[in-house]
Parts: structure tokens; sequence; C-alpha cells
């Protein structure tokens, strides 16, 4: 919490220095967030810009469409040999750059900026035995019926966190899904094992609005709580993969797979807007593949599968 606290602040430092001490910069922030606001752009997105806009316009003390390709680039290449960026402040500046030239249509300038190549790593997967063993280690009600629920839902960090008690349905046993990535709603299957046992952590855990409440009643469980929730779980298991709650939405896909579920199905389950990206999935389930044959011959029973 404290690190998220720095964070903000010199994300608010940054950004009113640039603002003081950059002509023309706090006109054209403006822009930048009356364009990001209207298209309901996430919080997330809008901060890591604006630092980054912010310590451009403050390094050369102008405008970012005011700065060549040619200076531009050089910083960047002296943030990563020199400085020794991470990759992430990398991407967040291209990337905010890009948007920025195209608000102020230069798209000749946005198109010059290095392109960013997508890692192509297979999701890191839980065995069956392995969540169980997971799911066991909590003493704790709350944190044991967290991951539980995670994993039976295949979501997200923020759909779980963001979850209120009026979103599950037992009676149809859907959960409502409001706060899916790209601001999508969806519904996904509540299992019959946490339809059964929902009643019973509501009566002991007594949330007052969300599901997975933290200290302050009323207010959602904050990302690094839940964080640390698998992490100290992680500590009591003899599993050595590296774990985070990401780990168990892929685990919840790649046995649906495995279980025969078909990939469509899984794809909207997850939220998934392209097919592509559940695709991946198929490079680590552990699919039972079937013989080729001619549908005639299954047509008249002359073979079965």
């Amino acid at each position: 919490m404290k690190q998220a606290k720095t964070t903000t602040r010199q994300y608010t430092t940054v950004l009113s220095q640039a603002k003081k001490g950059v002509p023309g910069f706090a006109l054209a922030y403006g822009k930048f967030i009356e364009k990001t606001t209207l298209e309901q752009s996430s919080k997330g997105l809008i901060v890591n810009y604006s630092r980054s806009l912010a310590y451009i316009a403050l390094h050369f003390s102008r405008v970012p469409h005011q700065v060549s390709v040619e200076e531009i680039n050089a910083y960047l290449y002296s943030m990563m040999v020199h400085e020794k960026c991470s990759l992430s402040y990398f991407k967040h500046a291209v990337f905010a750059l890009r948007y920025w030239f195209r608000l102020f249509g230069m798209e000749d300038k946005a198109i010059q900026m290095p392109p960013i190549k997508k890692e192509k790593k297979l999701p890191v997967v839980l065995s069956r035995q392995e969540c169980k063993e997971l799911f066991k280690s909590p003493v704790n009600l709350k944190h044991r019926f967290l991951l539980c629920f995670a994993y039976a839902g295949g979501l997200r960090m923020n759909e779980l966190r963001l979850i209120k008690i009026s979103d599950v349905d037992l009676h149809r046993r859907q959960i409502h899904i409001r706060h899916g990535k790209g601001r999508k709603q969806r519904c996904v299957t509540l299992s019959k094992l946490l339809t059964e046992k929902l009643p019973h952590y509501l009566s002991a855990v007594k949330p007052k609005q969300y599901l997975f409440e933290g200290l302050t009643p009323g207010e959602p469980m904050g990302q690094r709580s839940i964080q640390y929730i698998i992490t100290e779980a992680l500590q009591k298991t003899g599993i050595q993969k590296q774990v985070s709650m990401h780990t168990l939405r892929h685990s919840f896909a790649t046995h649906l797979l495995e279980d025969g579920v078909d990939i469509h199905t899984i794809q909207h389950l997850l939220g998934h807007a392209d097919l592509i990206q559940t695709l991946v999935y198929l490079h680590v389930a552990q699919v039972k593949t079937k013989p080729a044959h001619s549908p005639l011959d299954t047509l008249y029973n002359i073979i079965t599968l």
C-alpha cells in the first residue's frame, strides 16, 4: 500500500511540474484528458500515459508534439541503454507518444515510433492436484473462498474484487461480471460447489456489499491484498511454479479445454474479444486427439468414438 501511495505521489508531482514548467503543456494536456475521458479510457491508461508524457515534456522543456522524431528516438534509446528503464516504461512511453501525436493530427510522427514486439509466452498452468493443494492451504475462510471463486469463474483480478453480492444469482447459478476488460459485461457459470457453500460464506464473513471486502466494510478488497493471499497460500504448498492470480484464470481455461468444452465457449467465458487470445491454451492443454475417420461410418454406427 505504501508503494502504491508513493507511485501516485510521484505521478502527481511530475505532472504538476510539467504543467507549471513547460510552456503550452497544461493546455495541450487538457485536450488529452478531454479525449481520454470521452473515450472512457481506463484510469491506469491515463496515469501511465500522463506520467510518460510529463517526463518527456520536462526532459525537452517542450510539449511532446514539438519534439522531433530523431530527438524522441535518442531519448528512448538513452532511457533503455543508459538509464536502464523497464520494458514497461518503454512501452508506455511509445504508446503515449503515438496517442499524443494522433491527437494533434501528426499521424506521420505516430507511425515512426519504435515498434512494440509482443512476447509470445505460454501461460503458466497449475495441475488439478496443485489447484486442490493451493485451495486448501489458507486457514482463513475468506481466503480459501476467494481462491476457489477466482479459479471457478476464470476471473481477472479486477473482475474478482469488484463482484457485488447482488451480482451472484444462486437460482440461475450465474455470476454477472460488470467490470470486464474494456468495460464489457458478461455472465459466467457459478459452480455447483460454490452455490452450496455461498450461504455459509455470507453468514460467516458477513460482507456488506462486495463479495470480497477489505478492512473497510462495504469497500472492495485491494489488488495488493488479493495478491498477498495467493502468495501466502503458495508458501504453504510445494508448488514451485511462478504463480499469480492470473494463473488461476489460465488454469480455468486449460482445464475446461481438457474437459472437452469447445474453444468458442471458453472464449465467451473468459471475455476474450479475439479468438486468437483463447487459442494459446491449445498449446498447454493435454487434449486427447481422436483418429481420423469418415463421418459415414459413425453415421451408421460402424465405428464408435
